[in-house]
């Protein structure tokens, strides 16, 4: 599937500024970049990163007192896998990769730790696999409110279950919390989602089933086939689409993703199993 995606950030700075963003789409065997342009107004010197491990691409600028605006267009090529969930087991923990085993741990805002009785109550009991992480996905649906305005960007999974409320990044926290309390891997996920109403960036995450990391939406509200990759980490703090060190206001946000070559709508939900990145080799046992 062809998307056409962007998205165009404006700010008035009133101290000298450092800005890191990332908001161009990953570097994926599955996520081909067909065109793109990145464009900063004033034209500043900019300093590129691309992460060797998750392929986040960063981009940083120092930017002067006044306004400033960047602008970000790009045409892509997503190809996902598809599987049954029923075939997806989950790996235990003693046979999982050791550059997976971070993810089985707490962060700054997946406090997976602090939930792991509920979890183990709640969701322990459960036939081990994808379906167990999509009924995580389901019980976060039902028992938490989308409510625009009841969370910050301070707060964590085990207060957004004490709020019952919260937004697409909120809802990924949890997720990614109640996993790692159950031994699953999970991460953080940064995208530009197809389907989602109003268009905004949004949050999901990947749990590491069976060899390979699924893409779940605990909101349920974009198609889990049109989620175009931006960024990948243990929790929000390191996929942030703007991170200003500096005095500014923002002026100006909005995000854009449609389809670009006129084929069928991707529809997939809650159906089928969905994975974007390809198994990454693993180093043996010495």
């Amino acid at each position: 599937m062809r998307f056409a995606l962007g998205c165009s950030l404006g700010y008035k700075v009133k101290a000298p500024t450092t800005f890191i963003f990332n908001v161009e789409v990953a570097k994926l065997k599955s996520l081909e970049v067909v065109s793109e342009v990145l464009t900063l107004a004033p034209d500043l010197k900019r300093e590129v990163y691309v992460a060797p491990d998750f392929r986040n691409r960063y981009l940083g600028v120092n930017v002067a007192p006044g306004p400033f605006s960047l602008e970000y267009t790009a045409e892509v090529e997503l190809t996902v896998h598809r599987a049954d969930p029923a075939t997806i087991s989950e790996t235990p923990v003693a046979e999982l990769p050791l550059d997976i085993l971070p993810f089985l741990l707490p962060s700054r805002f997946v406090s997976s730790d602090r939930l792991t009785p509920f979890a183990q109550a709640e969701f322990g009991g459960l036939a081990k696999g994808h379906q167990r992480v999509s009924a995580i996905c389901n019980w976060i649906h039902d028992n938490l409110a989308y409510q625009p305005g009841s969370s910050d960007e301070q707060t964590t999974a085990d207060e957004s279950l004490l709020r019952r409320a919260g937004v697409c990044r909120d809802f990924a926290h949890l997720g990614t919390a109640f996993c790692r309390a159950l031994g699953i891997p999970a991460r953080f996920v940064s995208c530009y989602a197809y389907g989602l109403v109003p268009c905004d960036f949004h949050a999901v995450f990947e749990a590491y089933l069976d060899g390979r990391w699924w893409v779940f939406d605990a909101t349920r509200q974009a198609n889990l086939d049109g989620l175009v990759r931006i960024g990948v980490g243990r929790d929000a703090a390191e996929i942030a689409f703007s991170t200003p060190y500096g005095e500014m206001e923002p002026t100006n946000m909005e995000i854009r993703i449609e389809r670009a070559d006129g084929g069928p709508e991707p529809t997939e939900r809650t159906i089928d199993a969905i994975s974007t990145e390809e198994p990454a080799p693993h180093a043996g046992a010495a």
